[in-house]
C-alpha cells in the first residue's frame, strides 16, 4: 500500500495542531528539520517535536537536514519521532552508520537520506540497518520547488536493491510531489509519499490525500 507522509513545512505553523488534525487521515507526518548549515534554512527543533508529540498520535517522520546528525539523533527520538532519517552527506561513513545504530537502539526507525547529487551507491552501506530510504526529488532546503524527474532511475536502483536483500525498508520520496508527480514516482517503486503544497493547498485534503495514494473515486 502507498503511504503519504504530508510535510509540516507547508503547514501554517501559527496553528500547527490545526493543520496536524487537517491531515490525520494520512499514514505519516513528515517533520522536517534544517539547521542553516548543511542546507540554506532553519525550521524547527527538539521543542517543536516534543510540543507535536503531544498534540497527534501520528507517525512523526522525521528528516533531519542537519550536519553531524549523530549528534542529536537520540535526542530526536526522545522527544517522539518514529522515523529518523539521517542524510549521507552530513557526516562520515562511519558516523552515518552509528547515528543509525543509536536511532535504532532507541527502538525508532532508521533511515538515510540521499540528495539529488547524490548517487544511488551511497546508500549502500547502510541499507540493511535502514527502515527507509529517503529519495529527494528536489534540492533539500526549500518547499515548493519543481520535482526532479531525472531521479527515477535511482529511485528504480534502490527498489531493485531493496527487493534483492529481502529488506523490510520503505522507500520514500521528497520533493514536488503532486496528483501528476505521485504517478511516477510510485511506477518506479516508491512506497511513501511526501508531499507539502501539495497536501495543504487543497480545498478538500483527505480528498487529495486518497489521490495521491492512487485510491481516489
Amino acid at each position: 500500500m502507498i503511504k503519504i507522509a504530508p510535510s509540516i513545512l507547508s503547514a501554517d505553523f501559527a496553528n500547527l495542531e490545526r493543520d496536524i488534525r487537517k491531515v490525520h487521515s494520512a499514514d505519516y507526518l513528515h517533520v522536517d528539520v534544517m539547521d542553516g548549515v548543511f542546507v540554506p534554512n532553519i525550521t524547527i527543533g527538539i521543542p517543536v517535536v516534543q510540543s507535536i508529540r503531544k498534540a497527534t498520535d501520528m507517525i512523526l517522520d522525521v528528516h533531519l537536514m542537519i550536519d553531524r546528525p549523530v549528534r542529536y539523533v537520540e535526542q530526536f527520538c526522545q522527544a517522539g519521532a518514529d522515523i529518523v532519517t539521517v542524510h549521507v552527506e552530513a557526516d562520515s561513513e562511519e558516523n552515518t552508520g552509528r547515528a543509525l545504530d543509536l536511532i535504532r537502539a532507541q527502538g525508532k526507525r532508521a533511515g538515510v537520506v540521499l540528495k539529488p547529487g547524490t548517487p544511488a551507491e551511497a546508500a549502500l552501506p547502510f541499507l540493511d540497518k535502514c527502515s527507509m530510504a529517503l529519495v529527494m526529488t528536489v534540492e533539500p532546503g526549500f518547499g515548493g520547488q519543481k520535482f526532479m524527474e531525472d531521479m527515477m532511475p535511482k529511485l528504480r536502483r534502490l527498489r531493485q536493491w531493496i527487493d534483492e536483500r529481502g529488506l523490510d525498508c520503505e522507500l520514500e520520496v521528497d520533493g514536488g510531489v503532486d496528483p501528476v508527480t505521485c504517478m511516477t514516482v510510485i511506477a518506479n517503486g516508491a512506497s511513501v509519499l511526501v508531499a507539502g503544497s501539495a497536501v495543504y493547498k487543497a480545498q478538500d485534503i483527505p480528498a487529495r490525500i486518497r489521490e495521491l495514494r492512487g485510491d481516489a473515486k
